[in-house]
């Protein structure tokens, strides 16, 4: 036995590794430029993270129905709208709300279509012999009406424009005409006649009527006076209602009487006066406003009920979309980002990048990798390799390095984003290695032995 046991132990020292027939080969990360392409090693720091977090990655996104519930965007749920009435509301109150017009910016009045104009010449003298037959009148006071296109017609001067121009204007206009012409320019002008800018007052008054606005600028008690006054014995609820660009104002008679408001009034302003509480036109109001309160709640179950159907329809059609796209993604039918686990993890995998957002290098390591294997793990060389994404360097890869000897580094683990594509790597520790050299090599030097001790 003695003899055997020394015999084997020189064929063990003899034989060379080679002999054996087995070859232990281990994986690194080299840096420098080989055939697989360029490679260089950088350390993780927390600069060196913020660096590789900026690499443009855009993680894919679920399909919009993952982010919409049955009840979004309803066709069935707007308000309901209920017919138009055909009475306002009516309410006897003791005190009516105040709605004033925003007041009116000073301004000169301009001639307007429909205005006379006065032309005024002296009676004697050579220029009067010359205005006589421009006048077309042995007067010295002839009166023209402004036409549809704003201007007036004189006799031997032609059409002038004066519309939308101040008295002073209209005269510069006109002197310079009259220049023109070859006419001496000795005349005064002025309004005869308003008709372009008039304000309608009707209602509750005595003669409604439209009264014009002259120079001097007119108010509401002004039109209201023009009209006659309102003929209602009850001030408390009567109303002054004025209509104007499309919005109505209203303000209670008795403040207008009392002085309290002092309103100027607008070229086609529209003042109505509703002084009158007529309780059988109150009654049909109310009695309308019943049958609408019914309609509108027929209506709304109605589409209460409508709705809830076309939620339960929607939900189903949600719930088969995303079933019909988890069934896709089991089949690896969709598209879907990936990260490469290897070296000694306890799973080597590949690392299901998720949707709406970004994973870490922990979430990859420590998930379907299943952490670091203790035994055989080189805390000391992890590797994240990343391809370039530029075609012109498509064969550059970079290695971000991580040494986890000291378990504070892991923490960058969990602040590394991971892209498509990525590969994590872990070395093996050099024990490890040599363990494994020596489980392979054993059995082999072993059956080497044995034959030549048989020999």
């Amino acid at each position: 036995m003695r003899r055997l046991t020394i015999a084997l132990l020189s064929s063990v020292v003899a034989l060379p590794l080679a002999a054996c027939g087995v070859v232990y080969h281990t994986t690194s990360v080299s840096q420098g430029i080989s055939s697989e392409g360029k490679v260089r090693v950088l350390p993780l720091t927390a600069e060196s993270v913020l660096v590789a977090n900026r690499a443009p990655y855009q993680p894919r996104q679920l399909p919009a129905y993952f982010n919409q519930s049955a009840g979004m965007s309803g066709t069935m749920s707007g308000p309901v709208t209920a017919p138009t009435g055909a009475f306002e509301q009516i309410a006897r109150t003791d005190q009516v709300d105040t709605r004033l017009p925003p007041p009116l910016p000073p301004s000169s009045y301009k001639i307007g279509v429909g205005d006379v104009v006065l032309l005024a010449t002296p009676k004697s003298g050579s220029t009067v012999e010359q205005l006589t037959g421009i006048l077309a009148a042995q007067s010295s006071r002839q009166g023209y009406t402004v036409q549809d296109d704003g201007s007036i017609s004189i006799p031997n001067v032609g059409r002038v424009m004066i519309a939308g121009q101040t008295v002073d204007d209209a005269e510069a206009t006109l002197f310079q005409k009259f220049l023109d012409k070859q006419i001496d320019p000795t005349f005064s002008l002025e309004i005869a006649e308003f008709h372009s800018k008039r304000v309608a007052v009707g209602g509750d008054v005595a003669a409604p009527t439209v009264v014009p606005i002259t120079l001097t600028p007119l108010t509401l008690d002004e039109a209201l006076a023009a009209a006659g006054g309102a003929r209602t014995a009850d001030t408390n609820t009567a109303v002054v209602r004025l209509y104007r660009a499309g919005k109505l104002y209203q303000i209670p008679l008795k403040s207008l009487y009392d002085g309290n408001a002092r309103i100027q009034l607008a070229p086609d302003d529209s003042i109505f006066v509703d002084s009158a509480y007529q309780l059988d036109k109150a009654a049909s109001y109310f009695e309308e406003q019943i049958k609408l309160a019914n309609f509108k709640q027929v209506e709304r179950t109605s589409r209460l009920q409508a709705l809830e159907t076309e939620v339960t329809l929607r939900r189903a059609e949600l719930d088969e979309k995303r079933q019909t796209f988890n069934t896709r993604l089991q089949l690896e039918s969709e598209a879907r980002d990936y990260a490469y686990l290897t070296g000694e993890v306890a799973k080597q995998s590949r690392f299901p990048l998720p949707y709406d957002r970004k994973a870490s290098l922990a979430d990859a390591i420590y998930g379907s990798g299943g952490g670091l294997v203790t035994a055989k793990s080189d805390p000391k060389h992890i590797y994240v390799l990343r391809g370039s994404a530029e075609p012109m360097e498509y064969d550059s890869i970079t290695a971000w390095h991580i040494d986890a000897r000291n378990a504070a580094s892991l923490l960058l683990a969990t602040r590394f984003e991971l892209h498509a594509n990525d590969v994590i790597f872990v070395a093996t520790q050099p024990v490890a290695h040599w363990g494994n050299v020596v489980n392979a090599i054993t059995p082999s030097l072993i059956v080497s032995s044995a034959n030549a001790a048989a020999n």
